[in-house]
């Protein structure tokens, strides 16, 4: 069997559970009268996908720094130092959107309250030039639905349930965001680790929508990046067209597919103007190896390692 890349939306794990496909049927409801009315909420630790992050900045009227700053926590979602957020809980773990009546933010919840018990994850065969989509079913002791059905509550599958529970435009705008996840992951030490700079590009052109538009609205970015005028419109006043963008300029950044179109005359002008500022940066980083690393330790290695013009041949 060949291996399988997974992705659960919205994070990424190992595990593998049973996989599950959109015509798995299923009878299940949560209702204020259940036994278990908001103990979901009670434990929260949910995941928010890009998505997510805009319908309720824009529910509650924040500002998307201001939402994440106030409802989130970030964590780290690999190894590699993606980051993603979580939904920030109270002291005793609830969410902070939950009141007596249940979610108060209900007709934004994120996706993946919208899909419990289920969940949405993404799927890369090592030979698969395409990613698949499966579902899971999350299994909680104190979830009980599948038992307490309220009479009028009809057997359907996932793909009727994903349509009451209005997830499937949720998965239309994350899908790009899984894929890049699932490439990232897929790539793995191929592309290496990721700058830092891009790391916290990444985060802005996915998760911090309003920040991502200054960056946008910024003289140089139009210098360097060859886009129409109704394209720049679009993406500087709409957050949904922002973060398609947002996918296609992280494809650039992070993999170097050619997205978006360049200038190109422009770009080697800055780069040349950048220059210096990238080699002082190296000479620091060389100077700190020096210190830190072994192998420039001119007790082992002899002098002649660092002399600066070995240095210079060799590239380091």
């Amino acid at each position: 069997m060949s291996e399988k890349k997974v992705s659960h939306l919205p994070y990424e794990s190992s595990f593998v559970p049973e996989i599950l496909n959109e015509d798995h049927p299923l009878r299940f409801s949560c209702h204020k009268g259940i036994s278990c009315f908001n103990q979901c909420c009670k434990q929260a630790d949910v995941m928010l996908a890009p998505y997510d992050v805009i319908r309720l900045k824009n529910h509650l009227n924040m500002t998307s720094e201001d939402f994440l700053k106030e409802y989130t926590v970030p964590w780290e979602m690999e190894a590699k130092g993606v980051v993603g957020v979580k939904l920030k809980t109270n002291e005793d773990k609830h969410c902070l959107f939950m009141t007596e009546n249940g979610c108060s933010v209900y007709a934004d919840r994120p996706s993946a309250c919208r899909y419990y018990p289920y969940g949405l994850m993404g799927i890369k065969h090592a030979e698969a030039k395409t990613d698949e989509q499966a579902y899971f079913r999350i299994k909680e002791d104190h979830c009980k639905g599948f038992d307490e059905i309220a009479e009028d509550t009809p057997q359907m599958t996932i793909k009727e349930y994903r349509k009451a529970q209005g997830v499937e435009i949720y998965d239309d705008m994350n899908i790009d965001w899984i894929r890049i996840m699932l490439k990232k992951k897929s790539t793995g030490p191929s592309i290496g680790k990721p700058s830092e700079s891009s790391l916290q590009m990444l985060f802005m052109a996915t998760y911090d929508m309003d920040r991502f538009k200054r960056f946008l609205q910024s003289p140089n970015f139009r210098k360097i990046y060859d886009i129409s005028d109704e394209e720049f419109e679009r993406i500087t006043t709409n957050d949904v067209e922002r973060l398609k963008f947002g996918y296609r300029l992280m494809l650039q950044v992070l993999f170097g597919e050619k997205s978006i179109d360049l200038i190109e005359e422009n770009v080697k002008k800055r780069t040349e103007e950048r220059k210096q500022i990238w080699q002082a940066r190296h000479e620091a980083e060389l100077k700190a190896a020096q210190l830190t690393d072994p192998r420039y330790d001119p007790k082992i290695m002899g002098d002649e390692v660092l002399k600066p013009e070995n240095t210079a041949n060799t590239g380091k």
